[in-house]
């Protein structure tokens, strides 16, 4: 607690971002539980709430090739700000769905607000290098991190608390006045003439016009360095249960546990608990793995997170089954923690805004498809079950890692990014 502090006190930078973070990352929490109460309140169909995150996932999945590539090519700070003008517009613009009882409404302005997020959320994840220095860089991720949960933790269950009281109209508002505040504080951001934009380099004449080219010139680096691919490739693994999941939590706290709003709340709470509690644990773990041992506790995190989901699915009691909810996240806390640390300490400045991008719209389109299936499987069989088959999904990309792990094909790349002894772990799972 004191380096926050201290880090917080003697880096104007970096204390804007963090502030920015922890106003805008609640009020996004406020604009999901209201949508997702509202939409079963309407119509009491998980079906519906897939389509609701299907407008959300697509959207995303089609904005990563051109966030990463304009994130590598211009300000990224410029990027940053625009993405949350936008956002605060579309956030607003959900007061409309209070009126027109029109589902597609919510479908549209859904998609819109996630087509803005990956400029905002990869070019973040870009610029924590550029803000911090060497030594702060340890402290500074750990806070990233730490607030993120954090903000989980108290947006949801402070959202759900305030929609049942409050009414939805107060949430879309708080969610819209999160993204100002968030673009005030970035504007806020001082360095260098540049610094905030990336090496610059010759373009084609071809390239300029058609950035699909640079797109693809990042792809064939994560393709041409094992681990990154590797690492891709869980979060595709784990979005094989995890769509699936994201419905499962309004379901199960509006239907199976018939506790409205405040029901939603507690249960994506009770998962930032233990994203938090998983978090702070693999910042500790962090420092004494080697990359052996980095790789074992991949396998071991992925065996326990889809386990302890699948016994949440079938628990009767809320109260163990928030228990079970926060073991599971605990487990994905760790694994997104070193997985991400090892992104920066290899990933050049260059390629970091198509990697971050490409890596989200992969687990997105994933989670797409994860969560039809869910959608169309909710007509069929009970939450419970479905919750289960999720669980085992997710569990599976322990398998892939261990196998790809014992046959030799993730050895350790070279230290391109940021060095070890320079780096804090740090990690953005979706809950």
């Amino acid at each position: 607690m004191p380096g926050f502090l201290t880090l917080l006190g003697s880096n104007r930078n970096y204390r804007y971002t963090w502030m920015g973070q922890v106003v805008s990352e609640i009020g996004d929490h406020f604009n999901n539980i209201a949508v997702f109460s509202l939409v079963l309140e309407q119509t009491r169909s998980g079906l519906v709430v897939s389509a609701v995150m299907l407008a959300r996932a697509i959207p995303a999945v089609l904005a990563g090739p051109i966030a990463g590539v304009l994130l590598d090519r211009l300000d990224r700070k410029r990027v940053m700000i625009a993405s949350d003008l936008v956002r605060a517009v579309v956030a607003l613009a959900f007061i409309l769905t209070l009126h027109y009882r029109d589902t597609w409404l919510l479908y549209v302005l859904s998609g819109l607000l996630m087509f803005s997020s990956p400029f905002f959320t990869s070019g973040r994840s870009s610029i924590l290098p550029k803000i911090t220095t060497p030594g702060e860089l340890h402290t500074a991720n750990s806070l990233t991190q730490t607030t993120q949960w954090t903000t989980l933790t108290i947006g949801t269950i402070s959202a759900g608390l305030s929609v049942a009281h409050l009414g939805y109209q107060w949430a879309f508002v708080a969610n819209a006045l999160s993204f100002g505040y968030s673009a005030w504080a970035i504007s806020r951001l001082r360095l260098a003439a540049g610094d905030f934009r990336p090496a610059p380099k010759a373009l084609t004449e071809a390239q300029v016009v058609r950035p699909w080219h640079e797109y693809v010139e990042g792809l064939r680096y994560m393709r041409s360095t094992p681990l990154i691919l590797g690492i891709a490739l869980v979060g595709v693994g784990w979005a094989s249960g995890g769509g699936a999941a994201q419905i499962l939590f309004s379901v199960f706290g509006e239907i199976v546990f018939n506790r409205g709003a405040a029901g939603i709340g507690i249960i994506w709470g009770s998962a930032g608990c233990g994203l938090i509690l998983g978090g702070a644990f693999a910042h500790w773990l962090g420092r004494h793995l080697s990359f052996r041992g980095y790789k074992r506790a991949i396998v071991l995190c992925y065996v326990i997170h889809g386990g302890a989901y699948v016994v949440f699915s079938q628990m009767r009691s809320f109260l163990w089954a928030l228990v079970f909810i926060g073991l599971s996240r605990a487990a994905v806390a760790v694994s997104s923690v070193l997985n991400f640390s090892q992104l920066l300490r290899h990933v050049p400045d260059g390629y970091r805004g198509r990697v971050f991008a490409t890596m989200e719209s992969l687990v997105w389109s994933t989670m797409m498809v994860s969560m039809m299936a869910a959608g169309i499987a909710s007509q069929h069989w009970s939450p419970r079950a479905i919750g289960a088959v999720s669980g085992v999904l997710s569990s599976l990309t322990a398998a892939y890692f261990l196998w790809a792990d014992l046959t030799g094909r993730l050895p350790e790349p070279a230290r391109e990014g940021v060095e070890p002894e320079e780096v804090e772990v740090h990690g953005e799972p979706m809950v």
